[in-house]
């Protein structure tokens, strides 16, 4: 039985976990990582810890395996960012500017984005001004979680979102587009897809 619920501040080391192993466009980074926290840094803990009653956990007998997070309003979620999650982080992450970029590392690059976080592109943000992102541990791929998680979220958020994918990661594409998403085209670098529903 796998349950669908509310994040809670305990699940917050899950997060970490399932944010690194999905880490390499779906697949595990954890060897690519000295720092096994900084992506979840990124992606994951700011969400659950300033939108909290915007996440969602699915979690079978083995633990939390899964979770769908985000926020209704990006440019807001952004500015909140600023001011009050990556002034710590930044005091720990030294910037890696100086490091050219084909020598910088998956920690140097993550290091890179915490001083110089990217901004959703505005057209995106026009279209569906919330954005989520959704991330499961192989075990619940492939068992209706996906759809599941989804489906409560986009209930919460009044239906109409967007999300970046990585180029690379198509499994990621085609549940999305049978999903409902639909593609945003010429926006951003290549290696970005971006999508939203409801808009």
């Amino acid at each position: 039985m796998v349950e669908i619920r509310p994040y809670r501040p305990d699940d917050l080391p899950a997060l970490y976990d399932i944010c690194l192993k999905t880490g390499d466009e779906g697949r595990d980074a954890t060897h690519l990582y000295r720092d096994p926290r900084i992506i979840g840094d990124i992606y994951a803990a700011p969400y659950a810890a300033l939108h909290p009653e915007y996440a969602f956990v699915a979690e079978d007998e083995t633990g939390v395996a899964a979770y769908i997070l985000g926020a209704p309003d990006t440019r807001a979620f952004e500015a909140r960012c600023e001011a009050q999650w990556w002034p710590a982080l930044r005091a720990r992450h030294p910037d890696t500017a100086d490091i050219p970029a084909p020598k910088r590392t998956r920690d140097d690059w993550d290091a890179f984005h915490i001083h110089r976080p990217p901004t959703n592109p505005q057209a995106v943000v026009d279209l569906a001004p919330a954005h989520l992102h959704i991330d499961l541990l192989p075990r619940l791929q492939g068992r209706g979680v996906g759809k599941a998680l989804m489906d409560r979220w986009l209930a919460r958020i009044g239906g109409r979102a967007h999300l970046g994918c990585q180029a690379a990661n198509t499994r990621a594409q085609r549940f999305y587009e049978v999903y409902g998403f639909r593609r945003i085209a010429d926006v951003g670098p290549p290696s970005v897809v971006w999508m939203a529903i409801g808009a």
